[in-house]
């Protein structure tokens, strides 16, 4: 049996190029186990209902190894407890050359493929810090030069000090006052207080 895994890392990315790879090796929906979470980790609900579904001989069918995670070591253990352990195959279709597939007990091949496995690990892993590097240094960029990083700062209607005012001098009501300003209660008297620190 052919299973296909398709992992993005969240629910906003699209996961339709993956998939139509998968439907080129003639796999069904309900063959197609698909994650929208990181791949730090294997605690992934599909990835473990594929997994306890693999069987001797079936074919777990992913678009590249970063796919199954990206972290070296958890990828290497992986990759080996499906293989040898279950005895299944697993065919990366970013990479073909590498066949879990061996006829005769062809150990050159596995060697091969064992060496293989590692390095594509590794630069898994390694792009994977790479970025989170590259993003660090943006947002520690981004701040020395003053750019706001996060939500934009809230907004407070042109006459907010008059209404918080009147709020504080008991003429009118919190809701009086939210309702004046078109915003929830809890939100003026958020800012209510923070204009009565800075008084």
């Amino acid at each position: 049996m052919k299973y296909g895994y398709v992992r993005v890392s969240t629910n906003t990315q699209n996961v339709d190029r993956q998939l139509n790879e998968m439907y080129k090796f003639g796999l069904l929906n309900e063959n197609i186990y698909i994650d929208m979470q990181s791949g730090k980790d294997f605690d992934r609900p599909k990835y473990q209902l594929l997994k306890n579904k693999l069987k001797k001989d079936d074919t777990l069918i992913i678009k590249s190894i970063d796919r199954l995670g990206r972290n070296y070591e958890m990828i290497i253990k992986e990759w080996r407890e499906i293989t040898k352990i279950i005895e299944a195959n697993i065919y990366i279709i970013d990479f073909p050359l590498m066949d879990t597939k061996f006829e005769n007990n062809n150990l050159i091949s596995k060697f091969i493929n064992d060496i293989i496995l590692q390095i594509l690990s590794f630069v898994a892993q390694t792009e994977r810090e790479n970025i989170k590097q590259r993003q660090a240094e943006g947002i520690r960029i981004a701040k020395e030069k003053g750019v706001h990083m996060g939500r934009p700062k809230y907004k407070l209607p042109h006459n907010f000090n008059e209404i918080a005012t009147k709020y504080h001098n008991k003429e009118i009501n919190h809701q009086q006052a939210a309702n004046i300003l078109n915003m929830s209660k809890a939100t003026f008297l958020k800012y209510s207080k923070m204009t009565t620190k800075q008084e």
